[in-house]
């Protein structure tokens, strides 16, 4: 249990720095449909579980966040308006609490008909890729499973694919997708910041949580893992 508390303590200290340095961009407003607001309240509890006006909010900024990031089909895969809303509110959720946020260093988010690997190849051994934030060539891009992007938000899990790679996103904005969001982050703060990863990885290896132990792989896959369980649990 302590460690459970320990992780939300981190989160919600995640959550006051981006609050702190958040950007002062103005949003213009995007037409929002009916069909996009019935999506979201029948298939995103995030959505269902807001107050009215913040679901106006919530449903404007994924609007917005759709008219400027293609999402693209590879193989087999038809994009569907339930694909869009389920990328959309992947990226909304992990900030919908910081106005000005936008993804600035991502274009693209592609959908892949299943797993693959770190070569984003889709045959052969060592298909078991979720989701990854493009590097390389594949800067500025996304690529998600589709059936694990609908999983994250259609089964009763801790797990969402697609708000995991959101989280890799806001931590890669310095640069570096290390766990250690530095943009956001003063360096007076990076040390203390290291220190509780380090001890929370720990208390989840030895003495075992109901967070997934993926989230003690190392640094870069704490705040993604632990963000999905708070999100998740709420």
């Amino acid at each position: 249990m302590s460690a459970i508390i320990t992780i939300i303590v981190v989160v919600a200290f995640v959550i006051i720095l981006i609050q702190a340095r958040k950007k002062k961009n103005v949003l213009q407003p995007v037409p929002v449909t009916d069909e996009l607001n019935a999506l979201l309240e029948k298939h995103v509890d995030f959505y269902r579980q807001l107050p009215e006006e913040q679901k106006k909010q919530f449903s404007d900024r994924v609007a917005k966040f759709l008219a400027k990031t293609r999402i693209v089909g590879v193989g087999d895969v038809q994009i569907t308006d339930r694909d869009r809303v389920y990328v959309g509110a992947s990226a909304i959720i992990p900030v919908f609490h910081f106005p000005n946020w936008a993804y600035n260093n991502l274009d693209e988010v592609l959908l892949y008909p299943g797993t693959f690997d770190e070569s984003f190849r889709q045959q052969g051994d060592g298909r078991n890729v979720l989701g990854m934030v493009g590097e390389g060539a594949m800067n500025r891009e996304m690529i998600l499973s589709q059936p694990s992007l609908h999983a994250g938000f259609e089964q009763n899990s801790a797990g969402n694919t697609g708000l995991h790679e959101f989280v890799h996103l806001v931590d890669k904005t310095d640069g570096a997708t290390d766990g250690l969001p530095e943009y956001l982050i003063p360096k007076s703060l990076t040390e203390p910041w290291l220190k509780e990863i380090h001890k929370t990885i720990s208390e989840i290896r030895h003495h075992g949580s109901d967070i997934s132990p993926y989230a003690a792989t190392n640094e870069a896959e704490f705040l993604p893992v632990v963000s999905e369980y708070f999100f998740q649990n709420t």
